[in-house]
């Protein structure tokens, strides 16, 4: 511009000259499909000439006449839409592209009078002034048609999920309640079918054809030196639409004292929540956003990122705040599961975290969620640990009435069958501590693919596990005071995890030679309880003098009494007693009747000429029906056995 000042024309064929630049440059104005460069750079050219013309007439007395006129014609097109409620947008592609073409005419008139020295020349300043003015107006403008665009074309589209709470996985025992019961344990061992599809993926946060309008808006505010008000009006729109998706996903923004404080239960849903948002908040609304700010401020540089950044900001440190009150809170083992969704979760986004914030404004992002990352690993591994000395350190100051499926054995059991799902992981964390657990729980396995599964890091602690779980049984065994009531609840627990193995994903991971001792361990208890509880029932109708044909009446009236006093007695109490699974309780029926009926039968056909006597109390058939009754969990008489019920 300063070389426009210093070669004004000092003569007529110099002024000539000008003038038919002028009228050139007019000329090609006209011409159709020019780029907007091009034309730009006419305008620019047009005003300059003018500006000479006008400094050449000021001399002669005519002033600035030229460029007021045009300043006079653009500010009627500006300032009538100051009248106007309506949005220019709003009103038609051909007023927005005439406002525009306005606001360039009245940049472009700022820029050749700055360019031209003052001379205290008091039009020039005025002029100067006027179109400062305008052009401030003009920004204010489009600064509210920018909100309004954004606004108004908001998408409210994405995943907006949340699990129920009826299928959160919620795991706390105690001696009287296992919250995760089988029907549970199946429903928590299936991800929502949601998490596979709530992956990353991109929706459009504003439709693609508001984009170019958008973006004409701000190349003018840039180019103006109004792109800091340009990335204000973004920036809050934007942000304060996330944060309402943020809202909708239903986050607390909870604070780390808030989390610390918080009960399990609570603070499990919460948990939840957070895997969910991470998925949601990183895999779709930030990916989506950082296209929608490649697409609007792509070519202005670092302002991309740097208005990304803002907008995810206070979204990202809620995020951050909740995983980092987790991963410094006491790490109990029911948090277990949930610290392995949040760690997979993370695991998962840190390579998408790492590409949203790769430039160096948002190295403090990437650096917090890796260490993020490296706090819930600790976590999962503390919490895993804790698991195992629960299991090993639970103590009862009482028997489990009716020797059935104690609770820990539910809790441990349904606990580990989730574990499967998360092989991969507890396998690359649980690695350091392998070789400990792996020398105390080998067990041999038969080819190669059970070696492989077994001798995993995790597969070793689940054993280790379950070895705990069954010392801890036969130290609860010790609490009742019968024998036989001893061996049916090891029985019944030993099968208990055998069926929880047989029946899950667990089976690989522990292997058929487990799964064959340990199905040789409660058989063993069922043997055992037979013969504590049978023997001596059945020696009492055993006969003293085998040489002899038959007992005399006394001795036979007093070995039926002896055997149904016996009998009664076991009835009385076995009655109570519990065998939960309907096949073991059958097969411990049928095995204990083989023994008893027969060993009854035969004494009573040993002793024909007495069985019609009064001394029989029980008939075989009796006998038979009565043994139905045992295991069923609750206290029977004779009074009220099927036997007397049906008579």
């Amino acid at each position: 511009m300063d070389e426009c000042q210093s070669a004004i024309p000092a003569h007529d064929g110099d002024l000539h000259v000008v003038a038919a630049a002028h009228h050139i440059v007019k000329a090609l104005g006209t011409t159709k499909n020019l780029s907007d460069d091009l034309r730009k750079i006419l305008i620019d050219l047009d005003a300059h000439l003018s500006l000479i013309t006008s400094n050449i007439d000021s001399k002669g007395g005519k002033g600035f006449v030229e460029v007021e006129e045009r300043l006079k014609r653009v500010e009627r097109k500006i300032v009538i839409w100051e009248s106007y409620r309506i949005m220019i947008w709003d009103s038609g592609p051909k007023e927005a592209s005439d406002y525009l073409e306005a606001v360039d005419e009245v940049q472009t008139l700022i820029d050749s009078l700055r360019g031209l020295s003052m001379n205290e020349n008091q039009k020039q300043k005025e002029l100067l002034h006027r179109a400062s003015s305008l052009l401030q107006m003009a920004m204010s403008r489009l600064e509210e048609e920018l909100i309004h665009m954004l606004v108004k074309h908001k998408q409210q589209s994405g995943p907006t999920y949340m699990p129920s709470p009826s299928s959160q996985r919620n795991v706390v025992y105690n001696e009287s309640v296992v919250s995760l019961d089988n029907e549970s344990a199946k429903e928590a061992s299936i991800k929502n079918s949601c998490s596979d599809k709530c992956g990353e993926y991109i929706v459009d946060l504003v439709p693609e054809h508001v984009i170019p309008d958008i973006k004409s808006i701000a190349k003018v505010m840039f180019a103006s030196d109004y792109g800091q008000e340009f990335c204000e009006a973004f920036i809050g729109v934007r942000k304060e639409a996330l944060e309402q998706h943020f809202d909708i996903l239903e986050n607390g923004k909870l604070s780390i004292e808030d989390v610390l404080k918080m009960e399990w239960c609570s603070l499990s849903t919460e948990m939840n929540k957070w895997t969910w948002l991470m998925k949601i908040i990183f895999g779709v609304y930030l990916m989506s956003e950082k296209r929608l700010c490649d697409q609007v401020l792509g070519e202005f540089g670092s302002v991309n990122s740097f208005c990304f950044l803002e907008i995810a900001k206070t979204t990202i440190l809620c995020l951050l705040n909740f995983g980092e009150a987790i991963a410094m809170g006491p790490q109990e083992p029911e948090k277990l599961l949930r610290l392995l969704d949040m760690y997979e979760t993370l695991a998962d986004l840190v390579i998408d975290i790492d590409a949203l914030f790769s430039e160096n404004g948002g190295s403090f992002v990437r650096l917090e969620f890796h260490k993020l990352l490296e706090g819930l690993a600790d976590s999962v591994k503390a919490a895993f640990n804790a698991f195992g000395v629960a299991v090993s350190s639970n103590g009862s100051l009482y028997p489990f009435p009716g020797g059935g499926v104690h609770p820990l054995s539910k809790y441990v059991m349904n606990y580990i069958s989730m574990f499967p799902e998360y092989c991969s992981t507890l396998n690359l964390l649980l690695e350091d501590q392998h070789s400990d657990v792996a020398s105390l729980v080998s067990e041999p396995q038969c080819g190669p693919t059970a070696f492989l599964s077994t001798s995993c890091p995790m597969a070793c602690h689940l054993r280790s596990i379950t070895s705990s779980l069954e010392s801890n049984l036969h130290k609860k065994s010790k609490l009742y005071k019968d024998e036989a009531l001893q061996h049916i609840f090891l029985m019944n627990n030993l099968h208990y995890m055998v069926q929880k193995v047989k029946g899950s994903e667990l089976r690989p991971f522990f292997g058929d030679e487990w799964i064959r001792k340990h199905n040789a361990k409660f058989q063993q208890h069922e043997m055992n309880y037979e013969r504590v509880t049978w023997s001596s029932v059945v020696l009492l109708l055993k006969d003293d003098n085998p040489g002899s044909s038959s007992l005399s009446k006394s001795a036979f009236k007093e070995k039926c009494k002896g055997f149904s006093v016996a009998f009664e007695e076991v009835y009385k109490n076995q009655t109570s007693w519990c065998i939960p699974d309907p096949q073991l309780r059958e097969d411990l029926r049928i095995s204990t009747s083989l023994k008893v009926v027969h060993a009854y039968r035969t004494f009573l056909g040993r002793n024909p000429a007495h069985v019609d006597d009064k001394c029989i109390k029980h008939t075989v058939e009796d006998v038979e029906k009565l043994l139905l009754d045992l295991f069923e969990g609750s206290p029977r008489s004779l009074r009220n056995s099927r036997r007397m019920m049906k008579t």
